[in-house]
């Protein structure tokens, strides 16, 4: 027992005391208990790329029939994993615990493939200038070819040349590429990217389509109601980002990403993350009250742009209040931001010319310095400022990246700066965040929207964001837009409504079930055709406000009703 503890248990002297002491000395136990803390490993390691650098500790372990999940933070090598699992990387130390795998992968009984994880590389490793169907005819293994482009809504691009695809028909295109394909270890590294909620759904189900007995499925993945629905068994990884990294053995779906969530591995007695992340709208009913008294909108818009057309119904908004806006890709989402910040519409009098800060989907790193100069020269005040740098910068972990040159940043550390300076941009009232959760990892995500739902609350003004993460999108909405219509044709963008409306509305286009999870509130998709699933459409006939159908989101507005009667 150590000092603290014992300490604690003698200061039980008078009854009075009886209580603030028990409390000391549980709480001292639990530390106790929890003095685990991840170390750099010296056994189980399965690889090493050189003297004193980077080692992976263990490795997933693929079963036949079912989807591994493995979530993780970046530079943890989940890559790395992959390509020591497909053969494609010989692993040069440690012991394993997957015999009877490499033993068949070695004897050449296994052929595995790899989705990569960066798609927007695909068009740069092929020869001349092949069309998509000329690929997908080019390895016709399994036989599945009109199924897999139906499903990936692949048809309107067979004719078009691999160069020409945009990320989102990319990463459909390389999910194509391998499930055409007649292997016995399928790998997917982070499919859900450049995809919206309908794809990511969609993609997941193709994905698990391909389980047979015999066959493996490894997918690697940040966005967790997408791992949660493709995943049978999750492994999470934890360490030290390219320091060290180490895999946990399997666990249920829910106990893995809850695992992840928690920060404690209960069969290791180990925390490997200090604090616990969850899902809880509110802390205290004191977060609720905001001052919401100005209020201001905007006009019926129209925008065309080649062959497509966006409708935007007027609407309005107030401060201290986030709108998420949710639809396909190819909706006019991104167009609609731009035309908060200036663009022109079809008729020239509904200009809007807001005071604006914005985020743009594709980020250019072109300032030559580094991250520091580039804070200086465009946010000097609020990165100056004590109260910016406690409740943006370090949960943002940007001092860890502040004197890297700006042009050297990797995706995510480039996603996490930009986010930064759209926030501390002085004297605007309204904030549009384009895909703030790209290139983040699932803890970094998380992270992300907690930073902007307090900025947004304490500042007193708006946000309108674009997000494909439901999770994310959940989580940061306090109303939704949602974009209806033919994806490249024509869309329209709703009016601002509740959370519980607007996501009814657009869950019941994706024809897809949520529950809550009662450990940390986050939102779980119900797997298709599952018990949960079938009784909650059974439910969805009874109930025309669909409460029972998405239970996450009616206790959600439970909770801040009676918060607001306890204020």
């Amino acid at each position: 027992m150590s000092a603290t503890t014992h300490e604690a248990l003698s200061s039980f002297t008078d009854s009075s005391s009886l209580s603030n002491s028990w409390l000391l000395a549980s709480d001292a136990v639990r530390r106790d208990k929890e003095r685990n803390l991840p170390t750099n490993l010296a056994s189980k390691v399965s690889h090493r790329y050189s003297a004193n650098s980077f080692k992976l500790h263990r490795l997933p372990t693929p079963r036949p029939g079912q989807v591994v999940g493995l979530v993780g933070t970046n530079c943890i090598r989940k890559s790395t994993a992959l390509k020591i699992l497909a053969g494609n990387l010989k692993p040069n130390l440690g012991r394993y615990d997957l015999q009877n795998y490499f033993t068949k992968v070695l004897e050449d009984n296994l052929k595995a493939l790899i989705k990569p994880q960066y798609v927007d590389h695909i068009p740069k490793a092929l020869k001349g200038a092949p069309t998509v169907n000329e690929m997908l005819d080019s390895r016709p293994e399994r036989d599945n070819k009109e199924e897999i482009v139906e499903a990936l809504q692949l048809r309107e691009v067979l004719t078009r040349e691999v160069q020409q695809l945009s990320g989102g028909e990319l990463q459909r295109f390389a999910i194509a590429m391998s499930c055409i394909r007649k292997v016995d270890v399928y790998m997917f590294d982070e499919p859900s990217s450049y995809l919206d909620i309908k794809q990511r759904l969609e993609a997941a189900k193709v994905i698990r389509s391909l389980l047979t007995p015999d066959c493996y499925v490894i997918a690697v993945e940040h966005d967790l109601s997408v791992l949660d629905y493709l995943s049978d068994f999750v492994c999470c990884l934890y360490g030290k980002p390219s320091m060290y990294g180490v895999v946990t053995m399997p666990f249920s779906v829910r106990e893995g990403i809850n695992i992840f969530l928690d920060g404690f591995i209960p069969t290791e007695n180990l925390r490997f993350r200090e604090d616990s992340l969850s899902f809880k709208m509110v802390e205290t009913a004191e977060e609720l009250i905001v001052d919401k008294t100005r209020r201001y909108a905007y006009p019926s818009m129209t925008k065309t742009l080649g062959g497509f057309k966006l409708t935007v119904q007027a609407g309005e908004f107030t401060d201290s209040e986030i709108i998420v806006m949710l639809g396909e890709n190819g909706t006019g989402k991104t167009t609609f931001v731009r035309l908060l910040a200036g663009d022109t519409p079809d008729v020239e009098v509904d200009k809007q010319s807001w005071a604006l800060s914005l985020k743009p989907q594709t980020i250019s790193p072109k300032f030559p310095g580094t991250v520091r100069m580039l804070l200086l020269k465009q946010i000097k005040a609020a990165f100056m400022h004590p109260q910016s740098n406690t409740d943006v910068m370090k949960p943002m972990a940007i001092e860890a990246i502040i004197d890297q040159d700006v042009k050297t940043l990797s995706g995510g550390e480039l996603q996490r700066v930009a986010i930064v300076l759209c926030l501390g941009k002085p004297n605007v009232s309204l904030y549009l965040i384009d895909e703030p959760s790209s290139f983040l990892d699932s803890e970094q995500r998380i992270i992300a929207s907690k930073v902007i739902k307090r900025f947004i609350l304490h500042a007193k003004k708006t946000a309108f964001i674009i997000e494909h993460d439901f999770i994310m999108a959940t989580y940061l909405a306090d109303r939704v837009i949602v974009f209806e219509g033919q994806p490249a044709v024509t869309a329209t963008a709703t009016p601002p409504q509740t959370l519980l409306s607007g996501m009814n509305k657009f869950l019941s286009s994706l024809e897809i079930t949520f529950r809550r999870d009662p450990t940390n509130y986050r939102p779980r998709v119900n797997k298709l055709n599952s018990v949960k699933d079938r009784e909650q459409n059974v439910g969805r006939r009874a109930i025309t406000s669909s409460l029972k159908i998405k239970s996450w989101f009616a206790c959600v507005l439970a909770a801040r009703r009676l918060l607001d009667e306890g204020a």
